[in-house]
């Protein structure tokens, strides 16, 4: 079953995000430490496009946006070119 999702416009869909919600330590977590759980719970966001647009438009370079991790998102923005 597909679910099409409406992107919020603004910084508006942070509060209704699943992180908002959890709090930063999965979504931040030291280095070297399992970004597993953050990734479980994007994954479950239907507010996810919108965190992965924001965190590649103002690059963001540490913790988990959109599902990805920094290097995830790197290799994206390396292969977009």
């Amino acid at each position: 079953m597909h679910i099409e999702t409406i992107t919020p416009a603004g910084s508006g869909w942070q509060g209704q995000a699943l992180c908002a919600q959890t709090g930063a330590d999965f979504f931040f977590p030291e280095p070297g430490s399992s970004v597993r759980e953050a990734k479980r719970i994007c994954a479950l966001c239907e507010i996810r496009p919108a965190c992965l647009d924001y965190a590649l438009a103002h690059d963001e370079r540490f913790g988990v946006w959109g599902g990805l991790s920094e290097r995830e998102r790197l290799a994206l923005r390396r292969t977009a070119r």
